[in-house]
């Protein structure tokens, strides 16, 4: 008996959208084994399976069928998807071009052992990042290094900057997703990319000064301030432009620390020493791989530390969103620390939402989480927290929350999507 998978939507979807998958044309009871698997750029495979129960007339539908095994158990309707693991250790799930979708193979197997059981069916899905009518235009604006996406449609639209963390580069898959969701998003640039320095010891506000200023004059870019999204390094540069520089009307932080870290923020004449590492509070455990939550020297006592970044100074509202189980720094305590010192100057108490079971690297919804990669400074394997389940409920969570903050503070006519955990 051939199996039918069937795919909602049909064909091709977003990535932040959720896919119903469902099988028809079993018999009754039968039990089988789904398997995703999906190849990225540098042809890194990452592959997922669970198993299943057919219901009493033939039909699978995993929005009502819990998993009984597999990569996760339990009623997961996108844990093909999210739990998806690299074939490759310690390689990070990422889209490098937003031009092309992943190709997400599924196959319907009978029996329970997800390497002898008899292929059924097959699908091949199309998973894409750039939504129906949004566009991409490469900028070389003066020194800005970056890509901007402009939603469907005639404009203008709220602007929001888009920085990722360590690693440098140029990523433009979250921003590619936010203009599917009416905001002119600038995926920023600022170190090893192209004719940018190659490291970064010093953040020099003046090249994020020149990005703003890019945005707010932008035709298409709807005034009169615009809106900062960054995770990691780039959340604490997104901090630091709002606490800076003019025309930011909204910040959201991601797993940030609210300090300078390991290098000197400077602006004009103001410079934040850098807070340091001590590299001796590393902790290895019996696979070599290096936790570094502690190596971050302590800022928690008061509220002047010279290497704060003085978001006091900023005047438009914050977003933090941190990860209890984040192993690069303690977020959740960094969070309620920036809140602390806002409230203490006389600030509006800013929304910190932070999730249980969830590790540093917090992404749109759906994908996989990274437990653990090689660090850029370290040269070694570190542990990057989390635990799957708990991860995939906070990304799809934190990205609505994300999406209603901007929508309104940034003046959006779009309707924003609920946030349901």
């Amino acid at each position: 008996m051939a199996a039918t998978l069937r795919l909602e939507p049909a064909g091709r979807s977003l990535w932040d959208e959720p896919l119903r998958i469902s099988v028809g044309g079993l018999a009754p009871r039968q039990p089988v084994t789904l398997r995703a698997a999906l190849r990225d750029e540098k042809g890194a495979l990452f592959r997922a399976h669970a198993r299943y129960l057919a219901d009493p007339a033939g039909r699978l539908d995993l929005e009502r069928a819990p998993a009984l095994g597999g990569s996760f158990a339990g009623l997961e309707p996108m844990g093909l998807l999210w739990a998806l693991q690299p074939e490759k250790p310690l390689w990070r799930f990422l889209k490098r071009d937003v031009r092309t979708p992943f190709a997400l193979e599924l196959e319907v197997l009978d029996g329970h052992d997800p390497e002898r059981g008899r292929l059924l069916g097959r699908a091949v899905h199309e998973r894409h990042f750039l939504g129906p009518g949004v566009r991409r235009e490469p900028v070389r604006a003066g020194r800005v290094r970056a890509t901007l996406f402009l939603p469907p449609g005639p404009g203008p639209f709220p602007g929001i900057i888009d920085l990722f963390g360590l690693g440098g580069g140029l990523l433009e898959y979250r921003a590619a997703l936010l203009a599917g969701h009416g905001f002119a998003t600038l995926a920023l640039a600022y170190y090893n990319y192209e004719d940018l320095s190659k490291d970064m010891d010093t953040i020099h506000l003046d090249y994020f000064e020149e990005a703003v200023c890019y945005m707010v004059q932008h035709s298409q870019v709807k005034g009169p301030g615009i809106g900062l999204l960054g995770i990691s390094l780039g959340a604490d540069i997104c901090l630091c432009m709002a606490s800076f520089l003019k025309n930011i009307s909204a910040t959201v932080s991601i797993n940030g620390s609210g300090s300078s870290g390991n290098r000197i923020i400077v602006y004009k004449e103001t410079s934040i020493p850098p807070l340091g590492y001590d590299l001796r509070r590393t902790k290895e455990d019996f696979s070599g791989f290096l936790d570094i939550v502690d190596i971050r020297n302590d800022i928690v006592e008061g509220h002047e530390n010279p290497s704060m970044i003085p978001v006091e100074k900023a005047q438009g509202p914050f977003l933090f969103i941190a990860g209890q189980d984040d192993h690069n720094w303690r977020s959740e305590l960094y969070a309620q620390m920036i809140s602390e010192r806002l409230q203490f100057h006389g600030k509006e108490k800013p929304q910190v939402i932070s999730y249980p079971g969830t590790g540093h690297y917090i992404e749109p919804p759906y994908f996989p989480m990274c437990p653990a990669s090689l660090h850029k400074l370290l040269n070694k394997p570190v542990i990057w927290g989390g635990e799957p389940r708990a991860h995939s409920k906070a990304q799809i969570d934190a990205w609505g929350h994300i999406l209603t903050f901007f929508h309104k503070h940034l003046g959006s006519t779009q309707k924003p999507p609920s946030s349901k955990l």
